[in-house]
């Protein structure tokens, strides 16, 4: 099935113009190869030269994961940031509040992770364990927690920073921070029914 790329136009002031016109570029590339691997594997008969170390289906199957999960991550990213501000509402600061002790201890912990993702830093409910936990992905496909419904989305490749903010990840996290569009994160906390 074909994906469309989401019309996301820029609406924050956690990076500039250029940076998310750039960043967009990247986001419909992982777009192009989702759409391109589907297609390959829906006409192709890959599946019966399959095998686990070395075929095409397997390599075509890999790239599905990273391009799709790129591309979702995306979204969220543009999606839970905002030049509006907003402030988290009562769930929200109660689960936090649950889950890390304060909202302080919450934001404490997610910017430690963010300091440390090579890829991205995620608000994540876990539904195992019924608890929030940031949880740090060094790539779209690895780290990735089975289950694990994300509520906030920070990009820390470089790609997503570098033209604004050079090698000086602090800044860009609290930049983004001071950005969340927190209604955002509130209509994905609703979904969850928790």
């Amino acid at each position: 099935m074909k994906i469309n790329p989401t019309p996301f136009v820029y609406d924050t002031a956690a990076v500039s113009q250029k940076q998310f016109d750039e960043h967009m570029k990247l986001y419909q590339g992982y777009v192009t190869k989702v759409n391109a691997i589907t297609a390959v594997l829906n006409t192709d008969d890959y599946q019966a030269q399959a095998n686990a170390v070395s075929s095409r289906y397997r390599g075509l199957k890999q790239g599905e994961s990273f391009a799709l999960a790129g591309t979702i991550l995306h979204e969220l990213y543009f999606q839970n940031m905002s030049a509006k501000l907003s402030d988290p509402c009562e769930k929200t600061l109660m689960v936090l509040e649950d889950s890390f002790g304060s909202f302080d201890t919450w934001l404490e912990d997610f910017i430690a992770c963010a300091t440390s993702a090579r890829g991205w830093c995620i608000l994540s409910y876990e539904q195992r364990t019924k608890t929030f936990r940031n949880i740090m992905q060094d790539t779209h496909d690895n780290g990735a927690v089975a289950c694990a419904y994300p509520l906030l989305v920070l990009d820390m490749y470089e790609h997503a920073y570098f033209l604004d903010y050079g090698t000086d990840k602090a800044a860009y996290i609290n930049k983004f921070i001071a950005s969340i569009n927190w209604n955002a994160v509130s209509k994905r906390l609703k979904a969850l029914s928790v």
